[in-house]
């Protein structure tokens, strides 16, 4: 039997070997702490302390903003300095409390925990919810959300996302070569919720090790499954992982759960377990520090709202020279214009490049080459829907399926002219779902 994957994708260089044998480093903090009311898809999260207020670690410091959002929890002790806007890991300036950390790292009581087996689901569900956890692997979705689906009993498979196919990034590697029994026992947590659901750990065939320690903590778990998928890129998008491991297909208008799935990533299931197992909220993840423009490339257990500065002073610095800054990976990240700027619940790397290589390109005219066309998973037309994007044709855009694209950049990344697709129909794409939801 073959190796399992997707249509179309690309095999970009993946730049592990740079931090993929680093352990992890847990680091505290040393400056102020930024948590940034807009962490998540949904309605801001609302402060509930005020300037000047004392607070612990493990309190809440902000509520969710309605159905579709998440609380936010102080990852120190010490003082609220100031709300106040500040820019985030995008570039764009949120609302945020400022935390004066003094420290001491004070905890506050956490919520008290009872055995799994004695929990309803509600109990869990409410556990998930209550602990801020959010999509962790970029999407930030709120997952009490995405874990309460209209019909429970149809989810067939719940899919821990191993793949992480973004070139350089190792963090999730390096969660699963450290602890794996931590995501095994989160998937527990949520096979809890979904009587008739098997679990999937989908992983590249590149992480060998990784897949030799899941099937023997799995061996025994008659729920479990560990699937090797191809090494290819995005392998790890929601909609090509779960075509990947179970054959069904989803588009734009659906959710996972029309097709029987539920997809989290690995930081996400380790939340969930410490969550609802250890009564511990959302308050800290592991972010890798990479790339050919930082001294030391690593991985680091960060607490949220950590100053993005700090972690790079910690792999030893930028090199001299050093062009770009990525926040998440090269495919999908966000460049950077400051490194002054937190941790929050969906960063993963901070991405040090020594050359910037999309602005030394020179873009040329369309060949009709048809290399987008080949790599897209979404299997659409890259090419054209950039051109209506550039001629603001939104109509035409919609038409040719333009709301398909998962804005993974294989597009631009195979075009010979050096075309920014990506870019373009990724802009285009915003516009026309902000319009589709005023109809």
């Amino acid at each position: 039997m073959g190796l399992l994957t997707f249509k179309g994708g690309v095999h970009p260089n993946d730049g592990k070997s740079l931090a993929k044998d680093k352990a992890i480093v847990e680091l505290l903090p040393k400056g102020n702490l930024v948590y940034p009311l807009s962490q998540h898809i949904g309605a801001p999260a609302n402060p509930i302390v005020q300037k000047g207020d004392r607070v612990l670690k493990g309190q809440k410091i902000a509520e969710a903003g309605g159905f579709v959002s998440a609380p936010i929890y102080s990852s120190v002790s010490g003082t609220v300095k100031a709300i106040e806007p500040h820019v985030n890991p995008t570039g764009a300036k949120v609302n945020s409390i400022v935390i004066e950390n003094d420290g001491q790292y004070e905890e506050a009581a956490y919520m008290p925990v009872k055995p799994i087996n004695e929990m309803s689901k509600e109990e869990i569900l409410g556990r998930i919810g209550d602990a801020g956890i959010v999509g962790m692997g970029g999407a930030g979705f709120p997952t009490r959300v995405k874990l309460s689906p209209k019909e429970p009993d149809k989810i067939d498979y719940i899919i821990a996302n191993c793949a992480e196919c973004e070139p350089y990034i190792t963090a999730d590697y390096r969660r699963m070569m450290e602890t794996p029994e931590l995501l095994v026992e989160g998937m527990k947590v949520i096979l809890k919720l979904f009587d008739n659901a098997k679990g999937i750990f989908g992983v590249e065939d590149n992480k060998p090790d990784c897949i030799a320690k899941l099937e023997e903590l799995v061996k025994d778990e008659p729920r479990m499954e560990v699937k090797k998928l191809m090494t290819k890129y995005p392998q790890g998008a929601e909609r090509q992982l779960i075509f990947a491991t179970t054959g069904r297909a989803i588009n734009s208008t659906m959710l996972p759960a029309d097709a029987g799935c539920v997809v989290d990533n690995v930081e996400t299931i380790i939340s969930i377990y410490n969550a609802v197992v250890k009564g511990i909220p959302s308050m800290e993840r592991v972010v890798t520090v990479s790339g050919d423009g930082v001294v030391n490339p690593g991985n680091y257990k960060v607490l949220f709202g950590t100053n993005q500065m700090e972690l790079v002073e910690a792999a030893g610095g930028l090199k001299e020279g050093c062009e770009k800054v990525i926040s998440g990976g090269p495919m999908m990240g966000f460049a950077m214009y400051t490194l002054d700027t937190p941790i929050t619940k969906t960063s993963s790397s901070i991405l040090c490049m020594s050359k910037d290589e999309v602005s030394a390109c020179k873009p040329t005219a369309c060949i009709n080459c048809g290399r987008c066309v080949e790599a897209c998973p979404s299997r659409i037309i890259p090419s054209r829907l950039a051109d209506f994007a550039e001629r603001h044709d939104e109509e035409s855009f919609v038409k040719q399926n333009g709301l398909e694209c998962v804005e993974c950049g294989s597009c631009s990344y195979v075009c010979p002219a050096k075309r920014q697709l990506k870019q373009a129909i990724g802009s285009m794409r915003k516009t026309a779902l902000a319009n589709k939801k005023k109809k």
